[in-house]
């Protein structure tokens, strides 16, 4: 029989939505902390945090990396969408003259329920690849990066710092190669007809969509991203009629549906994973 779960996991940590602790726990890495195709490691708490880059920009400018979250045991991070706590990874590039953005890609995460809140995120240390698009390709591409994210064992800690890299010093670096190709390879496969989600129907509050699934898929979950002005609840999920169905609380909504863009979702299953989009409801 089919089963819907949430993936609960028993975990001691406080709500950080409107909580964090700062103060002494932040940690700053210098700008000028290396020059080199890999950043120096940002030490925190709760683990250490780099930035690694591999390659050469393509035609488009995009330029392959990747952000490393080594966390000490028992530690956790967020996914891109923590839910009702926690601080997803970010990058600003702002500072970086030849970098027009970076966007961070995600593997499929877990569902937390701490007896604060219930969150999305990862218990383990975790490779976030990162896109780079460099405006122009052949000039120099010195990213100066600022992140921000949270960790969390009994408390959260928020990190915060500029990691630096020089993606041309040693763009062929092996070790590099292969931490961004191993962050790329945990990426849910592209949702398809066979694996994937369907809009069904939606009103102001509630949107129901199915979820089509290998055969051999006993268990789903499923991570839909709160952004273009909307704020989801934890979906819930049931089987009916031969058919997997999950009911997604809309929380907030703007006053009408963006022109373009739409909602990215993650489909989590034992049998793998997922990343798609849905229209706006």
């Amino acid at each position: 029989m089919f089963q819907i779960v949430q993936w609960p996991i028993g975990l001691q940590m406080a709500a950080m939505r409107d909580v964090l602790l700062i103060a002494a726990f932040i940690a700053i890495a210098s700008p000028a902390s290396s020059l080199a195709a890999s950043s120096a490691w940002l030490e925190t708490d709760g683990g250490r945090v780099r930035l690694v880059t591999s390659g050469v920009p393509d035609g488009q400018g995009a330029l392959s990396g990747a952000l490393e979250i080594d966390l000490k045991q028992g530690w956790k991070t967020y996914w891109r969408d923590p839910g009702g706590s926690g601080v997803p990874p970010s990058l600003d590039v702002s500072a970086s003259p030849n970098i027009a953005s970076a966007e961070l890609s995600f593997p499929a995460p877990e569902r937390f329920d701490d007896g604060y809140a219930r969150w999305a995120g990862y218990k383990h240390s975790v490779t976030l690849p990162v896109t780079f698009i460099v405006k122009a390709p052949a000039e120099p591409a010195k990213i100066e990066a600022k992140i921000f994210l949270g960790v969390c064992e009994t408390i959260c800690i928020p990190v915060q710092g500029q990691l630096t890299v020089d993606p041309a010093s040693d763009r062929n670096d092996a070790a590099d190669a292969a931490v961004v190709q191993a962050a790329l390879a945990a990426l849910p496969l592209p949702a398809n007809p066979e694996f994937g989600l369907f809009k069904l129907r939606s009103d102001p509050s509630m949107l129901v969509v199915e979820a089509r699934l290998p055969d051999q898929a006993r268990h789903a979950d499923l991570f839909i991203a709160s952004e273009h002005g909307y704020v989801f609840g934890i979906p819930e999920g049931q089987e009916k009629d031969g058919k997997i169905l999950f009911s997604v609380p809309i929380q907030e909504r703007p006053a009408t549906a963006p022109a373009e863009g739409a909602l990215h979702y993650t489909l989590v299953t034992d049998s793998g994973s997922v990343d798609g989009t849905l229209p706006f409801p």
